[in-house]
């Protein structure tokens, strides 16, 4: 299997990022690590593993994200616009720098974003956010309604959080775009987050997004789970 690490100074964040780059070709996947998590976190806790196949054949790429949370989602010390704003950054760190490096070996079409846990809310943000550059979104098990990780709540916590600012979503080509996504949602009856899931998927039906929410038994939120989830969801619904 094809296995490449890159790391470089990121201009946008103004510090170095690793990442961690697994398949030749086939649909271009980001995966976001879990809160605070690390770009290595996917193959050491079997997900590389798990999709073996796909890429091996050329069926399916994987960039391993890393993540900036304790500098913004989880930096308890910093005020909310600038955890969100740090948040921007690390954005366009993923637009600027890391799609066009990947892009340059790789020119397949399609992008699909993915991730477990806290790396689901960061997968459903960027493609909600970014609806004209991702084709398909994958969460397992995630937070998407983030109001309670903040003591107060600004407009920047309302444009960061899906089930804030996708029911006042009025405009016809951005809800174009986002109909256009596959969305498949995944997670346990008796994960502490289903409640988001649920909310989330109601907000999709009422904009006319369609989209898939499975619900697994029991809690289902951890690796052995996530790495049954994404052979079944990777490719699109099931």
């Amino acid at each position: 299997m094809h296995r490449l690490y890159q790391q470089w100074h990121s201009a946008a964040l103004g510090r170095p990022m690793e990442l961690l780059v697994f398949g030749h070709a086939g649909p271009r996947c980001l995966v976001f690590p879990t809160s605070q998590g690390r770009f290595y976190d996917y193959e050491d806790f079997g997900m590389v593993a798990a999709l073996a196949a796909e890429l091996e054949s050329g069926a399916l790429q994987l960039i391993c994200l890393d993540s900036i949370d304790d500098e913004s989602w989880f930096n308890n010390s910093a005020g909310t616009d600038t955890r969100m704003q740090r948040h921007d950054q690390y954005e366009q760190y993923i637009l600027t720098e890391v799609l066009p490096f990947v892009q340059a070996t790789n020119q397949h079409d399609q992008l699909i974003t993915t991730g477990c846990s806290f790396g689901a809310t960061h997968a459903a943000l960027f493609a909600l956010r970014h609806p004209d550059r991702v084709n398909r979104l994958v969460g397992l098990s995630g937070l998407y309604d983030v109001r309670q990780l903040f003591p107060h709540y600004t407009d920047a916590v309302y444009f960061h959080n899906p089930v804030d600012f996708l029911p006042n979503l009025t405009d016809a080509e951005r809800l174009a775009q986002i109909r256009q996504l596959e969305i498949i949602l995944a997670i346990g009856a008796d994960d502490e987050l289903t409640w988001s899931n649920y909310s989330l998927s109601q907000i999709l039906w009422d904009k006319d997004i369609w989209h898939a929410l499975r619900i697994w038994h029991g809690w289902a939120h951890e690796w052995a789970y996530w790495q049954h989830m994404i052979t079944l969801y990777i490719h699109g619904h099931a």
